[in-house]
């Protein structure tokens, strides 16, 4: 079973959630996962270059992601 819920705010979260989750999975063991949902406001070095060398490809070579995608795809399947 997987429930998932989502908080405008983690000061939203209180003993009743704590609680619903336990009686929910009982003694199962379970794994919690957070993850922000805010956006970063600032990109990675890396992914700023890689951005920056998109943005000077050839227009005659360019490759939408779609294609990118499908090629990526042949390469993993062989």
């Amino acid at each position: 079973m997987q429930l998932t819920y989502q908080f405008a705010s983690a000061d939203d979260i209180n003993a009743e959630l704590l609680e619903a989750i336990k009686v929910a999975f009982k003694s199962n063991a379970i794994t919690l996962m957070v993850q922000t949902t805010a956006p970063s406001e600032e990109l990675p070095e890396a992914l700023k270059t890689i951005l920056d060398d998109r943005l000077e490809e050839d227009v005659a070579t360019y490759l939408t992601s779609e294609e990118s995608i499908s090629l990526l795809r042949e390469k993993c399947t062989g």
